[in-house]
């Protein structure tokens, strides 16, 4: 899935390339930690329906674009949340 966003032009920094295993907890301190980030995106697919993976994110990303700005968001199979990220 990275390779396919990255192929499509996007910045992409995977937790499974920097600190696979970690808590939910800790990938979003190290996702927000002092950093301006375009948004965080939470991917939740049954294993079973890993090939649609990529393709979910993209199509997200294209058809969201702006509103993921500084966003939180969970994609699953035919659904898409944002969250807004808490102003300090």
């Amino acid at each position: 899935m990275v390779f396919t966003l990255r192929q499509a032009g996007h910045d992409v920094l995977a937790i499974a390339e920097t600190a696979k295993g970690v808590a939910d907890e800790q990938v979003m301190e190290r996702a927000l930690r002092g950093h301006r980030a375009a948004g965080v995106i939470l991917v939740k697919f049954h294993s079973r329906a890993r090939r649609a993976k990529p393709a979910a994110v993209v199509e997200t990303v294209a058809k969201l674009g702006a509103r993921l700005q500084d966003g939180f968001a969970v994609v699953e199979p035919g659904r898409v949340r944002i969250a807004r990220r808490p102003q300090n």
